[in-house]
């Protein structure tokens, strides 16, 4: 059994127009409901073993408040991750160490969206800091592929868990 923890990165500031889409940094809300989720997740026991995320501030810093919040090593980088459509994040987690059984992803929308919705066949919005877990009865992230997937939790920051 293979777990995927799908996240996309928390509400990202839009005020200053001289900052690349890369650059952007999280804004009052997106720390608040960061450190939120993360809480709730905490408190049901739904800890990942691994964290992996786009490289994006608004996706590291996510991260980081996750691995913080769930006393986990810091996050690992891929920067494919940024901008990626399905096909690349499924290669992705086709290419996840095989030691993991609990890996959390966080990413950006359209790609997140698309990604669960083809992984499970069930269409959920990914608003920001959405949180959906993704289970596999599979031995290798390998054997990950479209419809492989069931959804054992969904969470989002105006769910008012």
């Amino acid at each position: 059994m293979k777990k995927l923890m799908i996240v996309r990165h928390a509400k990202s500031d839009w005020d200053n127009a001289g900052i690349s889409d890369f650059d952007r940094p999280l804004n009052h809300r997106g720390f608040k409901s960061a450190s939120e989720m993360a809480q709730r997740l905490h408190k049901k026991g739904i800890v990942p073993q691994y964290l992996l995320s786009s490289p994006a501030l608004r996706a590291r810093t996510t991260a980081s408040i996750f691995a913080e919040t769930l006393n986990l090593a810091g996050p690992s980088y891929n920067q494919s991750i940024y901008e990626a459509n399905y096909p690349a994040l499924l290669h992705i987690i086709n290419n996840l160490p095989d030691a993991y059984q609990f890996v959390a992803l966080f990413g950006h929308n359209p790609g997140l969206s698309d990604l669960l919705y083809n992984l499970t066949g069930q269409i959920y919005d990914m608003p920001t800091c959405a949180i959906a877990v993704v289970d596999f009865d599979i031995d290798s992230w390998k054997e990950v592929s479209g419809g492989t997937g069931n959804i054992s939790y969904y969470d989002y920051p105006k769910n008012g868990d």
